[in-house]
């Protein structure tokens, strides 16, 4: 009974001392209404405050911030404050006091309030982080790589360190915003094996999302920029992220579309139904964004896909704001007007001179952006191009990272000066031999403006030039020698392009793709097709080992990607063996998906396998159905113009195609009024070649009106030269030019079509068109012709035409160099028998 007793006595006394201990102090900072009230409370009692008082008085500031709109939030008021300062000098000599959370917790709040890196408390609680990283749990190592990565630590030791130990504990990392917080700050850093693992993790932790919470549609939006900092276009990942912003896109905001946007932008990723969601939602937006701020922020968001009513609003709009925005803003807005291709000459002159009141607030990678969209949107303004030239310069003589150099001496190059500094030419010299095969791309093609662009006062200059572009030539080869790595080679050739490329590297280039052959797999089958379509040049090893891989891995390539794979056989006419199989095994990949692939690519896949004379039926109902067709008339109203334009060409040649080729199909020819306007719009000058040879058939044929000029055919065929022989192989003259033209354009548009070219000529005789093929018609140094060519051979051929296409280097060769010789060339090629041509 006494020890009973006891024991009560000893419980009593614990729960009065707990009672008696409660840390009034603490529950004081807890219940603060204001920023004014927690500098009050630590003004009075700054030496009564212990570490956890420091912690929970920095906390509750940023929740007041968080809790304000951003308009409305005071940070520089609460930075600059005294007591701040004293709660920054209390936790930096408490630091050894702090657990690990509240190391992590302190330096996370204090740079919510834009304290300077190189501050002292910043510094000691990165060393002391440093110190405990071992210990930190997912979540604070998670945070604590978001706050080095604030800091612009992207390649430090010790972020290497922490994306060691996220590679270590993977498999522990369940929860999405601590791994994707993880994913963007440690992407710098990490191997492609490494970037495969956080991928599928990334991926399986998605899928199991069912519900998305408030506020963590950051998460997939982080996977988003993860991809787009390694640079890695994995589509599964993509399409499902997009999946969760499209069914939670009443909660995205302004700001978080610019960025999905922007992002996707990166990737090339074009999905239509977000985009078309997206413009929605903005437009909605317009009326109630009356702070310059936010509508900045809409403006970049719904520039580039608003229609032009739109459009025009927005800029009136910024004009209004104009002179308000300030320098990160001003970038933002010419940024989006390169983007949206803007017009407006005043908004073009006045945002010049908001850029020139900044000029010196920008970093290089800024003042690059700034350049490049002055220069496409043809602002006039000299005194800022100058200012220009003189800060890049500035930057360029202090940088020497050779991407950073590349990029300065890129945009250096497109000011409208052809004078060229001392420096830059000595900088280019000096990180030659650490640049990167895009970096020496950059080079070459400003050394080549330089060039043409210099003055006849400064003879010596070509020399110079010569000899930087010798040497920077040099580089190249033996970079290109030395990569021993297919996917390092194809990262550095990504932006890679133009007459450097073409004239000077594409040999070695395709060497050393025939070396690494053996490295192309399914992972970068996509970057290697994209390779030689845009080298134009028909490497048939390569071509081949593509088809191999995707019979044998075609299950692990993703849909959307058959575009690009089979578009290099398309373009450069060529059949892998195997060639059938290939091509139904990439028909067959994609038609699952069709009534959810992006409108416009639909279209170019059509058009893409009609020039390799394949035509799927479904495929073709597919994107002639009237519902299909009504969802890319709305896509189209959000892509950029050139790329509209390009797709509604390719519309009208796929229509053309099947109409030509496939009848039985019964699809309409409804391109009648396009091609009447791009035949008004078209220039209707005629070439030397074609002033030449006109004067030739004319004494071949026995007259100028034996022979007509730039012939329009049934659906809007183009003809260098047309003539018609009777059924002895005699010219036949055109009586009224003018009638016959009009005949030739009434036709049936039904499966009977083919008949109309027959129509009119006397029985047996037949319509030649002669056809005059430049380099463009050709694969890249080779007479391989393209299969656009044949496509058009061929639709020639069912409209009644016997077809001669002459290449203009056998036209321009040595072997016909008299008038003679061209007069027997055209002679023996118009009039040849039939069966032999």
């Amino acid at each position: 009974m006494l020890r009973l007793r006891q024991v009560h006595f000893l419980a009593l006394k614990l729960v009065q001392f707990r009672t008696i201990s409660t840390d009034h102090l603490l529950d004081e900072i807890k219940n603060c209404a204001t920023e004014d009230h927690v500098f009050d409370v630590v003004g009075k009692k700054k030496a009564k405050l212990s570490v956890k008082h420091v912690g929970c008085a920095v906390q509750k500031l940023w929740q007041f911030q968080k809790e304000k709109p951003k308009l409305l939030r005071n940070v520089d008021y609460v930075r600059s404050h005294p007591e701040f300062l004293t709660l920054r000098i209390l936790a930096e000599n408490k630091i050894d006091f702090m657990d690990d959370d509240a190391v992590v917790d302190i330096l996370y709040y204090i740079l919510r309030f834009n304290v300077v890196p190189h501050d002292s408390l910043v510094e000691q609680l990165v060393i002391e982080g440093w110190r405990r990283l071992q210990r930190f749990n997912p979540n604070a190592l998670s945070k604590f790589s978001v706050c080095l990565s604030e800091q612009y630590m992207y390649t430090s030791p010790l972020m290497g360190e922490i994306a060691d130990l996220a590679r270590t504990n993977l498999d522990s990392l369940q929860d999405l915003r601590v791994l994707t917080s993880l994913m963007t700050s440690i992407s710098a850093v990490i191997s492609l094996q490494f970037r495969d693992q956080l991928i599928e993790k990334a991926e399986s932790l998605i899928d199991a999302m069912v519900v998305v919470k408030p506020g963590r549609l950051n998460d997939p939006r982080r996977v988003v920029q993860f991809l787009r900092n390694v640079k890695c276009t994995y589509r599964p990942l993509l399409d499902k992220c997009n999946s969760v912003f499209i069914r939670n896109i009443g909660e995205v905001d302004i700001e978080n579309f610019s960025i999905i946007l922007g992002l996707y932008q990166s990737l090339q990723f074009n999905n239509s139904e977000f985009r078309l969601l997206a413009r929605q939602k903005l437009t909605e937006m317009m009326d109630i964004c009356t702070d310059s701020a936010s509508f900045v922020k809409l403006f970049a968001a719904l520039g580039p896909i608003a229609g032009q009513e739109a459009r025009e609003k927005l800029e009136s709009g910024v004009l209004l704001i104009v002179d308000e925005l300030n320098p990160y803003q001003a970038v933002a807005v010419v940024t989006t007007m390169e983007e949206m291709e803007c017009r407006n000459l005043q908004l073009i002159q006045k945002i010049a001179l908001v850029l020139l009141k900044h000029l010196d607030h920008y970093r290089p990678v800024e003042l690059a952006r700034i350049t490049q969209s002055l220069m496409v949107l043809h602002c006039q303004n000299p005194e800022l191009y100058t200012r220009l030239r003189s800060i890049l310069i500035r930057c360029l003589e202090v940088n020497f990272v050779p991407s950073d150099v590349s990029m300065l001496v890129r945009v250096l190059s497109m000011l409208p000066s052809s004078r060229v500094d001392e420096t830059v030419v000595s900088k280019v010299h000096t990180v030659l031999p650490q640049s990167n095969l895009s970096d020496l791309n950059a080079f070459a093609t400003a050394i080549i403006k330089w060039v043409r662009h210099d003055h006849p006062q400064r003879p010596n200059t070509s020399g110079e030039y010569g000899k930087l572009l010798q040497r920077l030539n040099n580089c190249a080869y033996e970079r290109i020698k030395k990569i021993g790595s297919l996917d390092l080679l194809l990262e550095e050739l990504k932006y890679v392009s133009g007459d450097w490329l073409e004239e000077i590297l594409l040999k070695e280039t395709l060497q050393t793709f025939q070396r690494l052959i053996d490295q192309i797999t399914w992972k970068n089958v996509v970057e290697v097709s994209v390779f030689l379509t845009r080298s134009n040049n028909l490497c048939i090893p390569l071509m081949d080992r593509i088809a191999t891989v995707i019979l044998q891995d075609i299950d692990k390539v993703h849909h959307s990607a058959m575009y690009a794979i089979i578009l290099p056989y398309c373009v450069l006419n060529y059949d892998p063996p195997q060639g059938d199989e290939f091509f139904a095994m990439c028909i067959q990949k994609c038609t699952p998906y069709l009534s959810s692939l992006d409108p416009h690519l639909l279209v170019l896949l059509g058009y893409s396998l009609a020039v390799a004379e394949y035509f799927p039926e479904e495929l073709i109902k597919e994107i002639f159905h009237i519902n299909y067709l009504a969802r890319l008339d709305a896509q189209l109203e959000t892509l950029s113009l050139s790329l509209n334009m390009k797709i509604r060409l390719r519309l009208m040649e796929l229509n053309r195609a099947v109409c030509l080729e496939c009848p039985e199909f019964q699809i309409p020819w409804f391109h009648d009024r396009y091609c009447q306007q791009q035949l008004r719009q078209s220039n209707g000058s005629l070439s030397a070649v074609q002033h030449q040879v006109n004067q030739l058939l004319g004494e071949l044929l026995g007259g100028m009106n034996y022979a007509r000029i730039s012939v329009k055919t049934p659906y809007y065929y183009t003809i260098d030269f047309e003539c018609v022989l009777d059924r002895n192989g005699k010219p036949l003259p055109y009586m009224d030019r003018n009638s016959l033209l009009a005949d030739l354009l009434k036709t049936n548009w039904g499966p009977e079509s083919q008949a109309i070219t027959s129509r009119d000529l006397p029985p047996d005789a037949q319509r030649i068109a002669l056809e005059f093929l430049d380099s463009k018609s050709f694969c890249k140094n080779s007479s391989h012709l393209k299969g656009e060519c044949l496509m058009k051979k061929r639709h020639l051929e069912i409209l009644g035409y016997r077809v001669v296409q002459i290449p203009l280097f056998e036209w321009n060769s040595m072997a016909l160099s008299t008038k003679e010789a061209w007069m027997e060339y055209l002679r023996k090629n118009i009039f040849a028998d039939e069966t032999a041509s």
